[in-house]
């Protein structure tokens, strides 16, 4: 059945998606030794490594997601990696009830775009995607 908002809404929803992900690709390797530094103090084990694996996961993932080339496993591989990265660096459960709530809602936030990333994995990118162009081929 054709939806006519199907198209433009699911190119909408992976802009805005990746224009979460692709800058704070870039960040990581502009500020690759605070980005270390912080994964060291959230306790992230081998943090070089972390924000290496981070840093190309975000660019790579947000770059596939931006232009809707092998969407579903970028997808889910961010999916994966922003639900990982939220208990290392949200851990709101942990903290002083004074510093509990904007982690809380940073945390939650962090689960709606898993969920958001889920849909992408379970519905493909849309028609305007380099998926969508290779299917009608």
């Amino acid at each position: 059945m054709y939806q006519p908002m199907h198209a433009p809404l699911a190119l909408i929803g992976r802009l805005l998606m990746a224009w979460l992900f692709i800058p704070a690709g870039f960040g990581k390797i502009a500020g690759y030794s605070g980005s270390v530094a912080y994964a060291a103090s959230a306790g992230l084990p081998l943090p070089e490594v972390g924000v290496a694996v981070g840093l190309a996961i975000e660019l790579l993932g947000g770059i596939m997601l931006l232009v809707g080339f092998m969407t579903r496993p970028a997808a889910l591989l961010l999916a994966l990696f922003t639900l990982v990265a939220s208990f290392f660096f949200h851990a709101y459960w942990s903290l002083p009830a004074d510093q509990a709530m904007m982690q809380q809602l940073l945390f939650n936030k962090n689960m709606a775009i898993v969920g958001g990333l889920l849909a992408f994995a379970a519905f493909g990118p849309g028609s305007w995607s380099i998926d969508g162009k290779r299917q009608r081929l």
